[in-house]
């Protein structure tokens, strides 16, 4: 049932330049690693010790992901408390990288004063999660009081094998034992040595991307992507047609930084802009019903789904309409958002088998948003160029020649369960193919979605370790811009009728649109 008012956003269809943008984030790049490698003898016995010294970011558990099993009546209340430990992080880490000159002098002050007391925040809000699911007879995971405790986490963690930055524990870092409710580490004064320097990366500060984060394309082997998943699932037996839905570019500027299957009902729930296709109603507050009553960008006007993904951004120290606004630069996001040159939505079949229809108001993301500190289990990333395509980068954004285009690519999963259009933690509903193309035992094939996305975006240049000019995924803060953070979303709102159409194409070996 639809409200009679609710919060609405305006498309953000003009661009205000000025000469500097007023950052409130920084944190963890190649200066802050320079600034710290001076800030102790060399042969210092607190050199590695000193809280700060190699702390780029912080790590928390993921809850969300861990709640498997929440009840209807719960899910309300649960995923308003789990926004509101995202934004924990996120101030977190603002302190974190705000008080630099303060780390440096003293080996306790990231303890006492930032993970310390965002661990107390922490699990009250988990308490409050417990509390809502056993309201309702659920049970919540005996685990989740533990997963309060956040740590530092480097700004080079290995992020390969599926739990990156798991052994970043730096000596004094362990909350066991401490105090959480310190005198004297709240102080939010100018007294901590804060040191607000917005040097270094084209206009985001330290707070990435680096240098390292960017690979020139012709240096990609052919056919290295080495994620599990993201597979496609069509090939050359089973279901082999194709249906295409034209939905544009996004060309009115259709954004905001919520995100309705994560957050839903939480403004700003996702804490960086998505560029959104095909539905035109699609914020935190928006009901299935009104998502089926809305207008839709698509030329097909049965498909009134809804596609989004985190905006591209290019550092180049201009000012975007939300430069102090949240999703943008409150949240450490900057830059001129980069207009989709093609956006192509394609469905394709299942290697082994017919597909069949997914249900109205299905929910489906792929990739990590957190997969920088939540490791590689979610993560489904593939940059590439125009010219290039066989050579697939994860962890990497592109450097392409003169006349090559950056190219996005997602592919979803293509395996239903069947009876949910959604899950709890948003991901146990639907399954990628397995290695031989088939679905997991209990799934069915459905459509897969692969979205391609492409940008003419200038090169990025890079000297001395510097990079200079540089585009990046808006992000949470936290998560320093990596590319591996790359993700899509993707809402099921076909008419019957033309989900019906889809599937028999598919299934028939066809290519329709």
């Amino acid at each position: 049932m639809g409200r009679n008012t609710r919060k609405r956003r305006t498309p953000m269809a003009t661009k205000a330049i000025a000469a500097s943008a007023a950052l409130a984030l920084g944190g963890g790049g190649l200066i802050w690693a320079n600034f710290y490698a001076s800030a102790h003898e060399e042969n210092s016995a607190n050199q590695t010790k000193a809280a700060g010294a190699q702390i780029a970011t912080i790590q928390c558990p993921d809850v969300g992901q861990q709640l498997t099993d929440v009840p209807d009546g719960a899910r309300q209340g649960v995923d308003k408390e789990l926004a509101n430990l995202d934004k924990q992080i996120s101030e977190a880490y603002s302190r974190l990288a705000s008080t630099r000159q303060a780390q440096a002098g003293d080996s306790g002050f990231v303890n006492n004063a930032i993970l310390g007391p965002l661990k107390s925040k922490r699990t009250a809000v988990i308490d409050r999660i417990g509390i809502n699911i056993r309201r309702v007879g659920g049970q919540a995971p005996d685990n989740l009081a533990q997963m309060a405790e956040c740590k530092g986490m480097a700004a080079d963690a290995n992020t390969n094998d599926g739990n990156a930055g798991g052994d970043q524990n730096q000596d004094g870092q362990n909350q066991d034992g401490q105090d959480q409710n310190q005198d004297g580490g709240q102080n939010q004064g100018g007294d901590n040595g804060q040191d607000q320097g917005q040097g270094g990366n084209g206009g985001q500060a330290d707070n990435g991307p680096a240098a390292d984060d960017f690979v020139n394309i012709e240096d990609v082997q052919p056919n290295s992507r080495n994620l599990p998943n993201g597979l496609a699932a069509n090939g050359e037996s089973g279901s082999t047609g194709s249906f295409t839905t034209n939905c544009g570019t996004n060309e009115n500027e259709n954004r905001n930084s919520d995100n309705v299957i994560v957050a839903p009902g939480v403004s700003n729930g996702a804490q960086h802009q998505h560029d959104y296709v095909g539905n035109q109603d699609n914020d935190a507050f928006t009901s299935d019903e009104e998502f089926l009553q809305a207008d839709t960008s698509c030329q097909n006007q049965g498909d009134k789904s809804t596609y989004y993904w985190p905006v591209l951004r290019v550092q180049d120290g201009q000012d975007e309409v939300d430069a102090n606004a949240p999703g943008g630069g409150q949240d450490g996001n900057v830059g001129t958002i980069q207009q989709v040159a093609q956006a192509e939505l394609k469905f394709v079949g299942n290697k082994t088998s017919d597909v069949v229809a997914m249900p109205t108001a299905l929910r489906i993301i792929t990739g990590d948003a957190k997969a920088f500190t939540n490791g590689l289990k979610n993560a489904n990333t593939s940059w590439s160029c125009t010219g290039f395509e066989d050579r697939q980068v994860t962890d990497k954004y592109p450097i392409c020649p003169e006349g090559s285009s950056v190219v996005r690519t997602s592919n979803f999963q293509s395996c239903w369960d069947g009876q949910n259009i959604d899950s709890a933690n948003h991901r146990d509903h639907v399954a990628f193919v397995q290695a031989d193309g088939s679905c997991p035992q209990g799934f069915q094939a459905i459509p897969q979605l692969q979205a391609k996305l492409v940008y003419d975006i200038p090169a990025p240049q890079i000297e001395n370790g510097q990079v200079q000019n540089a585009y990046a995924l808006d992000g949470f803060p936290e998560q320093l811009h990596k590319p591996i953070t790359d993700h899509n979303d993707f809402v099921n709102f076909f008419d019957e009728n033309v989900m019906n159409e889809m599937v028999q194409c598919i299934n028939n070996g066809e290519d329709c649109q």
